[in-house]
């Protein structure tokens, strides 16, 4: 049986992607954990905030991390994005240059 009352029908998930090479994978995860975490709850528009390690599509000397979180729908993601998201992306730019590259991905949640 599936967990249905963990999430509400209608609910969005806002993943990201992170490539992120080997040297820099600790960094990555400190900051993402002690300013990147943080900086986007203070909003409060993103809610329930997780790091996962991606194990399938390994490649040597690179890890692969999601970033995710739920979002009541697209407007508020939007507003989010254009308040926030974009500054801490360039930040994520200054800090770890090429060595660290995301892609964005919305989901619905069905069940």
């Amino acid at each position: 049986m599936f967990a249905q009352e963990k999430y509400k029908k209608d609910m969005l998930i806002f993943n990201t992607t992170y490539h992120v090479e080997e040297d820099q994978e600790k960094y990555f995860l400190i900051w993402m954990q002690e300013y990147y975490l943080p900086e986007v709850e203070k909003k409060g528009m993103l809610h329930a905030p997780r790091i996962a390690r991606v194990l399938s599509h390994r490649e040597e000397g690179s890890s692969c991390f999601t970033v995710q979180f739920e979002v009541e729908d697209s407007a508020k993601l939007h507003r989010w994005h254009r308040e926030q998201g974009v500054l801490l992306n360039e930040e994520l730019k200054k800090v770890f240059g090429e060595k660290v590259i995301g892609f964005p991905t919305l989901m619905e949640v069905i069940v």
